[in-house]
C-alpha cells in the first residue's frame, strides 16, 4: 500500500503544497511508514534548488541546515543566502522589521480582536537579506532576547534514528553558540 501512497511524485506534490487533501491523510496515516521517505523528501528538496550543498533538514518553508562543502554546518534560504553557523541563531544574520504600534501591526492582522497589545508586546519580522523572502515572525515581550526555535541533534538523529551517521560527527556539534558570537560583539569584536 505505501508504494501507491509515498510515491515519489506525489512526496513532490506534497513539498509543493499541491497533493490534494485526501492523499495527504494517506500519506500521514500510513503504518508502517515507508522507511526511505525521508530519503526522497530530501532529493526531491535538493533538486528544488540551486545550490550543491547537501541539505541536513529543512527547518522552515525556506531554511535548511546544509553541510558545506569543504566542513562546516550552515543554516541557508532557498536562493542561496548562508545565515550562519547553525548552532547559532540565524535570526542573528537577518534583515529585521519590527512592528511596534497598532496601527502597524494592523497592516498584517486584519482581525481587531487578534491584535496584540502593543504596549506588552512587538512584533518581529526576520527577512533573508539576499532575497527577502519572509523567514519567521515573532510576537515577544518588548525587549525580549530573539528565540531561538530550532537547534537539532543532527548526528543522534542521523545515527539513532535513521541509521546512517554523518561523516563528521562529533559532541561539539550539539552546542548553542549564540551567546558566543553575542559575547564577542559586546566586546567589540
Amino acid at each position: 500500500m505505501s508504494e501507491q501512497i509515498a510515491t515519489r511524485e506525489n512526496l513532490r506534490l506534497l513539498v509543493e503544497g499541491k497533493l490534494a487533501w485526501e492523499e495527504t491523510k494517506k500519506l500521514i496515516r500510513l503504518s508502517p511508514k515507508d522507511t526511505d521517505r525521508f530519503w526522497k523528501y530530501l532529493d526531491i528538496l535538493q533538486e528544488r534548488v540551486a545550490w550543491k550543498d547537501r541539505i541536513l533538514l529543512r527547518i522552515s518553508d525556506h531554511l535548511y541546515i546544509v553541510a558545506k562543502k569543504g566542513g562546516g554546518r550552515v543554516v541557508k534560504c532557498d536562493c542561496g543566502q548562508e545565515l550562519g553557523d547553525y548552532r547559532v541563531n540565524w535570526k542573528l544574520n537577518c534583515r529585521v522589521y519590527v512592528r511596534r504600534t497598532r496601527e502597524e501591526m494592523a497592516e498584517v492582522i486584519s482581525i481587531e480582536e487578534a491584535l496584540p497589545n502593543p504596549e506588552l508586546v512587538e512584533m518581529r519580522e526576520f527577512y533573508c537579506p539576499g532575497c527577502y523572502a519572509q523567514l519567521g515572525v515573532e510576537v515577544v515581550p518588548v525587549g525580549h532576547p530573539l528565540l531561538f526555535e530550532i537547534l537539532p541533534d543532527l548526528d543522534t538523529f542521523y545515527r539513532d534514528w535513521l541509521g546512517r551517521p554523518l561523516e563528521d560527527q562529533s559532541p561539539g556539534w550539539y552546542a548553542e553558540k549564540t551567546p558566543e558570537l553575542t559575547a564577542k560583539w559586546a566586546k567589540g569584536g
